[in-house]
């Protein structure tokens, strides 16, 4: 049974997690969504969120990681795809810092599975102020992480929650799954 995978990839405040929510209820079939940065962090020891070998979020949403939390997160990663490869669907909410290198490293990760790949973009002024509103991130954080995110990543597909709803959006995004049979297709 091949596994399905759909990777979302869009900065701070762009709207993926309300995309996810909404796939989860649109596609036919049970799907885990799993946060690809953010849930990581939520799990790690607070001693690793503040360390120059953990990660550093400065006052101006610049992040900056350490080798620490590079093998946390290679290990987070080889977990998502094992998940993937014990036959679960799989959709991942993940903000890849490091652009075109970001996407490499989880295409090695999920080398074999099928994988649609999603851009989620985001006018930075709007995810600027939904981040304002959300008051849970740190001020900046989406304007920094707008346009780094998709610098040199290969989309199937992708969606703007600056003109269209996030509805909409999965919608969309659960087409592309439909029209390759239930799955996602591998990346180019």
């Amino acid at each position: 049974m091949t596994a399905q995978v759909i990777v979302l990839n869009g900065g701070s405040s762009a709207g993926k997690s309300s995309i996810v929510r909404h796939l989860q209820a649109v596609l036919p079939q049970p799907w885990l969504a799993i946060g690809g940065v953010d849930s990581l962090i939520e799990v790690m020891p607070e001693s690793m969120k503040t360390s120059a070998a953990g990660i550093q979020l400065a006052s101006d949403g610049e992040v900056t990681v350490g080798p620490e939390f590079l093998a946390l997160h290679s290990a987070w990663m080889e977990g998502i795809a094992a998940m993937a490869r014990a036959g679960a669907r799989v959709i991942i909410d993940d903000v890849l810092l490091g652009g075109a290198a970001s996407q490499q490293r989880w295409q090695k990760v999920l080398g074999g599975l099928d994988v649609l790949w999603v851009g989620v973009k985001c006018d930075s002024a709007i995810a600027a102020e939904r981040e304002r509103a959300r008051g849970d991130r740190i001020p900046g954080m989406a304007v920094a992480q707008a346009e780094v995110v998709h610098e040199g990543v290969v989309y199937d597909l992708e969606v703007d929650t600056a003109r269209t709803e996030s509805l909409l959006c999965a919608k969309a995004i659960a087409g592309r799954v439909r029209q390759s049979g239930e799955g996602a297709r591998s990346p180019h």
